[in-house]
Order: C-alpha cells, then sequence, then structure tokens
C-alpha cells in the first residue's frame, strides 16, 4: 500500500475526528477560543475595515446562507470574510508560536460559516475548530513560511478548508479536492506583514478563510481539484513550505489547543510579555519625564518582526504600532496598560509618547532566544536620569499555557468589549449560552444571539 498523501491525512484526521474523542477539557478550551474570538468581533465593530467587510458582502435568501455577525445574511464565504476580519483587526484573537507563528482562531469564522450554512449542531462546530488548530498548529510546527517569503495564512487556507468540509458534510474524496482547490490558490506573500502595514494585515486570513469556504463548496458541488497538493510537482512543498512530514494520528495526540495562547493585550503576541514587564515597572516610574533611556532585550522572531524597521520608531497606522515593540513599551511605561485606545490616531499623533518610543533601543538576546517558542521572554531595561537602573523580565506572559488566563478573566474580556453592544443582563445571557455551545442543535444560535444588541 502506497503512503498516503498529506492531504489524504488531513481529510481523514478531520472526517473521522468526532465529539467523544475530544476531552471535556479540548471541548471547553474550543468555547473559551469562541467567547474570546467573538470578544474581539464586538471589539472591532465600528473599525473601518469591519464596515467595509460588511459592505462587500452581499445579500442573500436563497441557497446556503450565513450571517455577518450583528448584520445581514450572505453567502457562507462572504460571512466567514467579514467575520473573519472582525475577529483578527484588533490582534486580540489568540495566537500559536512555532517554526511558523499563527493565530488559530481565524478558523472560527470559516467554521461558524459553515455550521450555520448546514445547520450544524454545536458539538459538530467544536469538533471542527478543534480539528482546524489541530491541523494548523501541525504545519506551523512542521515548516516555517515566514523564512521563505510567505505569509502564514498558507496553512490556514487547508485548516479552515478542513473545517468548512467537514461541517459541509463533504466525503472524503470531496474534502481531498477542497484542499488541493484551496492549497494551490493559498499562498500569500510576506509582504502584507512587512513595513509599513495596512489594513490588509488583518483580512489577510479572513481571505484565505474565504476561499477555503468556497473551495469546499465548489468541491460538494463536484469540482474536483489539483492533486497530490503538498507533495506535487509544482505542488505547495515544492514551491512553498519545503518537505516536510505531518503526523495526525488521533491515538498520539495531545490536542494542540492546549498550546495556544489567549492575549491579554490587543497587541501582537511577541510583545506581550514586554509589555507586562513595563506595566510592572510603569508602577516604580510614575513620571516618564524621568526616563533617559529603555533598552529591551528580546528574542530572534520578536525582533524580527516587531523590533526592527523604522516604521516601528515612528508607526504611521494603527497596524504598524501593535506590530511595534518600542511603541507598545513605551505606551505601557507611560499609562500603566496597552488597551484599544493606546492606538488610536491621537495616541499616534502623541509627540510625548512618540518622544519616548524614539528613547527605546531594541536589541537580541541569545539567552532569550534560546527560550523561544516554549517561551516568549522579554526583558525591559529603564535607565532613569538619576543614574539608577530599573529591570523587569516576563518569561510567560498572562495567557501563556503556563500562565492562562481563567474563564472570568475570558468572560470580562468578552463584558469589556461587548458593553457598548449589550446591556449587562444580555451578556450575562449570551455567555451562558456560549458556555453551554455543545448542548445547541443548531449552531447558528450563536448568530442570532447577536441580533438582541446594538
Amino acid at each position: 500500500m502506497s503512503e498516503k498523501t498529506i492531504a489524504e491525512k488531513i481529510a481523514d484526521f478531520g472526517l473521522g475526528l468526532k465529539f467523544k474523542d475530544l476531552s471535556g477539557d479540548a471541548a471547553h478550551e474550543a468555547k473559551r477560543r469562541v467567547i474570546d474570538s467573538l470578544a474581539c468581533v464586538l471589539g472591532a465593530y465600528g473599525s473601518p475595515p469591519a464596515r467595509a467587510a460588511r459592505a462587500v458582502a452581499p445579500v442573500v435568501k436563497e441557497g446556503l446562507t450565513a450571517s455577518v455577525i450583528g448584520s445581514l445574511a450572505t453567502t457562507p464565504e462572504h460571512a466567514a470574510f467579514a467575520n473573519g476580519v472582525m475577529i483578527r483587526y484588533l490582534d486580540y484573537n489568540d495566537t500559536y508560536l512555532s517554526k511558523e507563528p499563527a493565530h488559530p482562531s481565524d478558523n472560527i469564522a470559516p467554521a461558524l460559516a459553515c455550521a450555520q450554512a448546514a445547520r450544524r449542531g454545536g458539538e459538530e462546530l467544536l469538533t471542527a475548530i478543534v480539528a482546524a488548530y489541530e491541523v494548523q498548529c501541525r504545519l506551523c510546527d512542521a515548516a516555517s513560511l515566514r523564512k521563505r517569503g510567505w505569509d502564514h495564512v498558507a496553512y490556514g487556507a487547508f485548516s479552515s478548508t478542513l473545517a468548512s468540509s467537514m461541517l459541509l458534510g463533504l466525503t472524503g474524496k470531496e474534502t481531498i479536492d477542497a484542499l488541493g482547490i484551496a492549497g494551490t490558490t493559498s499562498a500569500a506573500l510576506r509582504q502584507t506583514r512587512a513595513g509599513e502595514l495596512s489594513m490588509w494585515k488583518g483580512c489577510a486570513f479572513a481571505n484565505a478563510a474565504r476561499n477555503a469556504v468556497f473551495a469546499s463548496i465548489l468541491a460538494r458541488s463536484g469540482i474536483t481539484g489539483p492533486s497530490p497538493v503538498f507533495e506535487g510537482e509544482f505542488g505547495f512543498q515544492r514551491l512553498v513550505s519545503g518537505p516536510f512530514d505531518l503526523d495526525l494520528d488521533r491515538r498520539e495526540l495531545s490536542f494542540k489547543i492546549f498550546d495556544t495562547y489567549i492575549k491579554y493585550y490587543p497587541a501582537e503576541y511577541h510583545a506581550q510579555s514586554a509589555i507586562g514587564a513595563a506595566v510592572e515597572l510603569s508602577k516604580e516610574i510614575e513620571d516618564v519625564s524621568r526616563i533617559d533611556a529603555v533598552v529591551v532585550h528580546t528574542f530572534g522572531a520578536s525582533y524580527e518582526i516587531i523590533g526592527s524597521g523604522a516604521e516601528k520608531w515612528a508607526p504611521k497606522t494603527r497596524e504598524t504600532a501593535d506590530h511595534s515593540l518600542p511603541y507598545c513599551v513605551a505606551a505601557a511605561l507611560m499609562d500603566g496598560n496597552v488597551t484599544l485606545e493606546t492606538f488610536s490616531e491621537e495616541r499616534l499623533d502623541d509627540k510625548r509618547l512618540l518622544g519616548l518610543v524614539s528613547r527605546v533601543k531594541v536589541v537580541r538576546d541569545a539567552g532569550l532566544d534560546a527560550m523561544y517558542p516554549q517561551a516568549v521572554p522579554n526583558r525591559v531595561e529603564v535607565r532613569l536620569t538619576t543614574g539608577e537602573t530599573l529591570v523587569r523580565e516576563m518569561i510567560y506572559p498572562r495567557g501563556h499555557p503556563k500562565n492562562p488566563l481563567t474563564d472570568p478573566e475570558v468572560e470580562e474580556k468578552f463584558r469589556r468589549l461587548g458593553a457598548w453592544y449589550f446591556s449587562d443582563s444580555e451578556l450575562s445571557s449570551v455567555l451562558r449560552a456560549l458556555w453551554s455551545l455543545e448542548d445547541m442543535s443548531d449552531s447558528g444560535e450563536i448568530l442570532r444571539l447577536f441580533r438582541r444588541g446594538g
């Protein structure tokens, strides 16, 4: 018998996974990610990309339909895009760090869309979410895309296609076809996250998810896909990722969703521990005019992604600022926190804040580099005008699996970001429903919950 292709392994894994195969903890962790992602949606709802994504979605009343959260019924692929933009825009949704970084909760938008379109229950939705996390994270473990000039969303196309195929009821053959269709169109340029960042940073995975849903619908309708998508002559491994193997033996798995990180601050994950250290230091400094210089010691991936490039010291866009280690550290030292308001247009023009940013130096530290990605360490040194030096180091930021957010903290994030949309009693009612997601006979109830507010 010939060795299975990677696409066959992915399809077999997802279509073979059942809710009963999940530990209670894995299902609970998936519910935490749904609540966290929907909190991000509410926080980003009024942003320009979110408004644009909703505006381009057509209103449909027949055939496969899904809802944009808080808004209209549209096609599943447009719902996946619009909801995905809102989950991702604030850079506040969860993260996974490995050879390739990723935001696996980006898979939740296409899963929601397909679950609603196919009227799947909560158990099926949670199973598809766990499967998508598994595939994307294990692909990220297998090979780096960033180092070869490609964006991480190329892996997300495969994981979102699997979730979509599971929920839309595709056969094994159809799922492999869908993976082939999505995979051959998934390679996205890393330019998305280079230089001065644009709104597309928060839209790139949503676009991959839109294509994944559409690929699954096409395959279900009988359109065949190129194969083998990974191993072929001009396949994904040859042109994008380089060679790797993928182990998806369910008997050996400890689900990867446990290894993903919920964010405590609305900023790129590599900055989380630096922000936490700076927040602690701010309590001792009180007046930032006392700061002469700041040195942030960080690891290689952090230095490359958020700690180098002239634009990081003078960010012109929100997207660049939340991916700027010097900006985030300076704001944390000045304000004692980093919030959504940290990245407002007013703060981007704040001369006092920018003056402090200019006094921040970022250096790559070999000792911290050796800890990554198992840890996400940063050390912040502040030299005061008196000559005194204050130092704080944080290895596992709040939200890391070794320093996880509690369920009440996840709820508090949802309440804080959703307070403008829901009343207190509505927030409590929605949270009760989401914590019981597996009991829903129709996952579309999640989207209907959001019609009650605003």
